[in-house]
């Protein structure tokens, strides 16, 4: 009887601590700092925020949320938080600082991450939040290196499924400062994005090779790209965007060395661009192929803006052949122009652009007088536009004045 009952408060006893096992497991918090992370933007970070990503990834089935603390600055060099992990929501929350090596002397590739500073890959129902602030430390990198391409993207998601990310600052990265690549659902909100005006190639966000993207509430000033939604995206979704200095947001380039791209069903709404090279813009290689389709920028305001409606068929002009681009709606655009043409529609002589429309377009120069259009192999339509894009009103394809 005695054996019993030690029997029976031993099964009960393991019951509860395993009943309090996965109750622990199943919504934690997993601080930098108990891993060792020091914070004070001199010590190298790396190996605590992996370690801390490390169970964070592999708890069980629930909640788990990784925190950068408030008040301190963490030194990263490059690093990779892979995937996949096990099931359920992982948020990494940002309150404290993260930053780059200062120099580029300083900065430490390994041979898998030669091109990014922090990237997270293959981790699905991914929330990274926080109102923390990230510093890609880009400025040794443009005075380096103004013109290379080998410049890392400052942070990338790679083949993350159903992705958050919101609350945060993002300045100074050395190269892009966000790549979204291979994800499938994508939820971007109130985002300060910022860099120099003549920073290179500083891209707010480059989308690529992803579907169901959405962006809202951000505002972005950067040296390049306030948004570029690059080959192999669909279902893209972008809407009140505040976006200067910067180039625009813009579909390409697309058919770069001969390139097959495709990008479609992109809509972009209710933004405000102020003081950009560009504001809504598409922009292909000859000698491509492929199509830019289904586009359409509406409700957008512009304040000063050197080329407002811009489609480049012939960007660096190769070969005869191009990117096709059909079906694009420019739609209920207003404000003031700074360039030679408020509308430029350059399309490829053999191929043009089809299905090209603008309705309700009120653009002036801040000059004075009327606004100019550049307007090549374009074919479509022209209602209540000023200035008259001739071109698509008479259907004649070609007009300059």
């Amino acid at each position: 009887m005695r054996s019993l009952y030690i029997l029976l408060i031993f099964v009960v006893a393991s019951r509860s601590l395993y009943a309090t096992t996965i109750t622990s497991n199943t919504n934690s918090t997993f601080d930098v700092l108990t891993y060792g992370a020091i914070g004070d933007g001199q010590t190298d970070d790396s190996n605590a925020f992996l370690k801390a990503f490390h169970d964070v990834c592999g708890t069980i089935e629930g909640t788990r949320t990784m925190t950068i603390p408030n008040g301190k600055t963490f030194l990263l060099q490059p690093l990779s938080f892979n995937g996949p992990c096990k099931p359920g929501t992982i948020t990494i929350e940002i309150k404290g600082s993260i930053t780059a090596p200062k120099d580029v002397k300083l900065w430490k590739f390994s041979s898998d991450r030669k091109n990014v500073w922090i990237r997270f890959s293959e981790i699905n129902d991914l929330i990274v939040n926080g109102k923390g602030d990230i510093d890609g430390q880009g400025s040794s990198w443009w005075l380096r290196y103004p013109g290379d391409q080998d410049r890392p993207t400052a942070l990338q998601f790679l083949g993350c499924q159903d992705l958050k990310l919101n609350d945060l600052t993002h300045r100074n990265s050395p190269r892009n400062h966000i790549s979204i690549d291979t994800c499938k659902g994508a939820f971007i909100s109130n985002l300060h994005i910022i860099a120099a005006p003549t920073s290179p190639n500083t891209d707010g966000i480059d989308i690529s090779q992803s579907s169901n993207v959405f962006i809202t509430n951000s505002f972005i000033g950067t040296g390049d790209d306030c948004i570029a939604i690059n080959s192999g995206s669909r279902f893209i979704n972008i809407t009140g965007v505040f976006c200067g200095p910067g180039h625009g947001i813009s579909v390409g380039s697309l058919g770069k060395n001969g390139a097959f791209s495709t990008v479609e069903q992109v809509y972009v709404r209710n933004c405000t661009f102020t003081r950009t090279s560009n504001g809504a813009r598409i922009k292909t290689f000859t000698g491509g192929s492929g199509y830019a389709r289904n586009i359409k920028y509406e409700d957008i305001t512009l304040v000063e803006v050197e080329n407002p409606v811009y489609i480049n068929q012939n960007y660096i002009p190769v070969q005869d052949s191009a990117v096709e681009v059909s079906d694009v709606t420019f739609s209920n655009i207003h404000g003031t122009s700074t360039g030679k043409y408020a509308v430029e529609l350059l399309c490829e002589p053999n191929i043009g652009c089809t299905d090209i429309v603008l309705n309700n377009i009120n653009i002036k120069p801040i000059s004075g007088g009327e606004a100019l259009v550049s307007c090549s192999n374009a074919h479509g339509r022209c209602t209540s536009c000023v200035p008259n894009v001739l071109c698509l009103s008479q259907n004649n394809g070609t007009i300059v004045y």
